[in-house]
């Protein structure tokens, strides 16, 4: 059996990693747990205190905002102590940096908790926002905005690096939208973006949103679609959907909205001004596609500190590697399992190929749940998980693949999934699920008599190759697994020994 434990010491060695971030809106501690490539959120607390909320008239922090936010962070400080983080850093943006007290603030915040409080640049906003979408998204290629209560920020990522980047003064709780009214908002948000294009002057086929206001529309733009995953992270709407629904939010208005309990109603106060913004947006640079990013400054921040061997490795692969470490009966068996059906998908891309390693490895972690309802809590654990890399019809292909593999019978999982995929996605995530259910037989096997698969297409036979003398291993369970296989690939079984 493969050893997988050398793999995670990189891991084990940096701990868990704690980051306080003091936003106009939210005061909020996030530690993440160990160094996997796709973040694993082991606590994640916020506190609402709106620091920005008098910046706008007085140019100080709100004397209210900076009460409970101290609180906030003293409650923090102690339990990072407890937790006995590894590091624990803290980072403000635009309220603190704008703020003429807001130097003042980080100091009594120092003197009462020891806790150094750093004041990012717009520019650095901007880097951290899409270092977070690199984290979660390594081939991102496109603009990230990432809308903040008092500042916007926009940078371009390519080929997992980061280009242009900048800072602007729009946000829902900006001094300077606040000045304005009705159409005057509007104007403003035109120019605004305008001066943008001047410097991001190239075509940028999809836009990253970055920031809870984005997560608003995006919950929105699902419940208007009647869309079967609740996600955010990868969720996908195009511009005109965009567009629409940010009219029928604004037909409904707050109050319907609200009754609806879709989302918190603190957030749906910046509705107005993200919804002026994110017009504008596709309005000038004209993109393709919108992805939402769950991840931001602060899963920046986690990626800014990950080594760089660490940083090259696939976010989905390295999850679903740990899932496999902390919870199957014997890790190391997934990538087995992938090399044993990799035969039959020879046809298929290198992300199929992706996703059917990334199956492999949490074929079995679900094993300690009732036989009855393994299949079910499979495909829901797909679906839910908190995995990076993938987007939500790689999500449903997993899902599929995994309630398969527990499956007797050929047949959907409950709820109204499948329309995500195409027809011969389906098909593929049956088959794959129907070899790993047949493929797990060999689990308690040594590698090399696992034996082998091969599939003639133009012959419609499929063959395992078995060693002689290990030809008892093929009993009556392992057979009909094989047939189930063979049946769901349209082909004849075959088995020779060698």
């Amino acid at each position: 059996m493969t050893d997988i434990s050398s793999s995670f010491s990189t891991m084990d060695k940096m701990g868990r990693h704690g980051i306080i971030d003091v936003g106009s809106n939210s005061v909020r501690l996030v530690v993440f747990d160990g160094a996997t490539r796709s973040p694993a959120y082991f606590f994640n607390e916020k506190v609402h205190c709106a620091l920005g909320a008098s910046l706008l008239k007085t140019g100080r922090l709100s004397q209210e905002g900076k009460r409970r936010a101290l609180r906030a962070i003293k409650r923090f400080a102690l339990l990072a102590e407890g937790m006995q983080l590894s590091s624990l850093s803290a980072i403000a943006t635009a309220a603190v940096r704008e703020a003429c007290d807001g130097r003042q603030f980080c100091d009594e915040v120092e003197a009462k908790t020891g806790i150094v409080i750093k004041v990012t640049s717009g520019e650095d906003e901007a880097r951290l926002a899409a270092q977070g979408v690199i984290l979660g998204w390594p081939d991102a290629e496109g603009l990230v905005c990432d809308l903040g209560g008092s500042s916007t920020e926009l940078v371009e990522v390519t080929n997992r690096r980061i280009g242009e980047a900048l800072t602007t003064r729009i946000g829902h709780l900006s001094n300077s939208q606040q000045n304005c009214t009705g159409k005057n908002v509007n104007k403003l948000v035109r120019k605004t973006i305008a001066q943008t294009r001047h410097k991001l002057h190239r075509s940028y086929h999809t836009l990253f949103l970055v920031g809870g206001s984005w997560r608003v529309i995006a919950r929105l733009d699902m419940e208007r679609n009647n869309y079967p995953l609740k996600v955010l992270n990868e969720y996908r709407i195009t511009p005109k959907s965009a567009l629409k629904t940010i009219s029928w939010a604004n037909r409904l208005g707050y109050e319907r909205l609200r009754m609806k309990d879709i989302v918190q109603p603190t957030r749906l106060q910046s509705l107005s001004v993200s919804g002026i913004i994110l017009k504008e947006l596709i309005a000038q640079y004209e993109p393709s596609m919108i992805s939402v990013s769950a991840y931001g400054i602060r899963e920046g921040l986690l990626f800014e500190r990950m080594p760089e061997p660490l940083r090259r490795r696939d976010p989905l692969i390295e999850a679903c590697r740990y899932s496999e470490y902390s919870s199957a009966r014997l890790p190391g068996f997934g990538q087995t399992l992938f090399h044993f059906v990799k035969p039959l998908f020879n046809a298929q891309s290198e992300h199929t190929h992706r996703l059917i390693q990334a199956a492999c490895l949490l074929h079995d972690v679900t094993w300690r749940a009732h036989p009855d309802y393994r299949a079910h809590i499979s495909f829901d654990n797909a679906t839910r998980a908190n995995l990076g890399g993938i987007d939500h019809p790689g999500r449903i292909f997993l899902a599929l693949s995994l309630f398969h593999r527990y499956r007797n019978q050929l047949g959907d999982p409950p709820g109204n999934y499948i329309h995500l995929l195409d027809a011969n996605a389906v098909r593929q995530a049956t088959i794959l699920g129907k070899a790993m259910r047949f493929g797990a037989m060999f689990s308690a096997t040594s590698t090399e008599k696992i034996g082998r698969l091969k599939f003639r297409a133009k012959k419609h036979v499929l063959t395992l190759f078995l060693p002689k003398s290990f030809e008892d291993m093929y009993g009556e369970v392992v057979e009909a697994r094989f047939e189930a296989l063979a049946r769901a690939m349209d082909c004849q079984p075959e088995l020779e020994t060698i």
